[in-house]
């Protein structure tokens, strides 16, 4: 019993940190290979890996109700292909400084949309947990900003990192309404595929003025680790995650992104780590800690929730 109230956040945990590797990478790739063509080819890898996995595991691709393809297309178009194009759209037009201000206010975004469509009602552990987080995600920012940072008022960009919270807000919350005997997944391959079509047609334009066969090793190193890490793995991990843990209690994990993506600055562009980044993360960790301490109780009821899925 102790494990089956464990591993869901552990899997959430690691798919948020995941997901906050993916700012960094993004940051190498948007340097060296144009947006929607880097999207694209991270796409079409993960659609081919997670419906390979589909195929050899349910013998079978999903029928969907009209119902069902409708969210999903929702999912794929505001989760996927909405968030890629925000997030790294937003990075060229605004600082780091001002996306990750923006990003952490993603718990807030997810107990809304938690509050608003599930009409879940948030405990006081988790409505701690939300606080928490977001307390550690606004200092890691707010003092980088007051240590000297410049705050430069890039509407635009601001507005695109906005959209990508709440496409991943999206992501994290709205695949419970989805029929419950889709596994998660299918829904992960569903929203991949669908996401690479949307991607399609400019990734081809782009790589009809790009030599991609020649680009750097690193680069298609980076290229795959987006396409089975990011899209597979970290998708995965999420879904199998979401099925038994509310979109409410998800709040407070998403935190981890930014937090994630300080440390990884930190170890792969060799970015300083200064001591409101130590703060704000024992922040964002007791909320999840908060967030965790559930009552049996409820933790036997989780397995009657639907998966979510990107």
């Amino acid at each position: 019993m102790t494990a089956y109230r464990v591993n869901p956040y552990i899997k959430l945990a690691l798919g948020m940190c995941i997901i906050g590797s993916f700012v960094v990478v993004n940051k190498v790739l948007s340097a060296s290979v144009p947006i929607f063509l880097a999207s694209g080819i991270r796409l079409f890898i993960g659609a081919l890996v997670l419906n390979a996995m589909l195929w050899y595991k349910e013998r079978a691709f999903p029928r969907l109700s009209r119902r069902d393809f409708l969210i999903v297309f929702i999912q794929s178009f505001v989760g996927v292909f909405l968030f890629s194009f925000c997030l790294l759209y937003g990075l060229k037009f605004t600082s780091a400084v001002e996306s990750g201000i923006i990003t952490s206010t993603t718990p807030a975004v997810i107990g809304l949309i938690s509050f608003l469509f599930f009409k879940e009602k948030l405990a006081a552990h988790q409505l701690t947990g939300i606080a928490l987080a977001l307390a550690g995600a606004l200092v890691i920012n707010v003092f980088g900003i007051l240590s000297g940072s410049e705050w430069s008022l890039s509407l635009w960009g601001n507005l695109l990192i906005f959209g990508a919270v709440i496409g991943e807000a999206v992501f994290m919350t709205f695949g419970k309404l989805l029929s419950a005997d889709l596994s998660p997944l299918a829904s992960a391959a569903l929203t991949s595929t669908i996401g690479c079509v949307l991607f399609l047609s400019v990734s081809l334009v782009q790589a009809a003025q790009f030599e991609i066969m020649a680009a750097a090793p690193l680069t298609w190193g980076l290229l795959v680790y987006t396409g089975v890490v990011v899209t597979v793995i970290a998708v995965l991990l999420l879904n199998q995650a979401m099925v038994q843990i509310p979109a409410g209690s998800s709040a407070a994990f998403s935190g981890l992104m930014p937090v994630s993506a300080v440390v990884l600055s930190y170890a792969a562009l060799h970015e300083p780590i200064h001591w409101y980044h130590v703060v704000g993360i024992l922040f964002v960790l007791a909320g999840i800690l908060s967030i965790s301490r559930r009552k049996r109780a409820e933790v036997s009821g989780e397995g009657q929730q639907k998966p979510v899925s990107l």
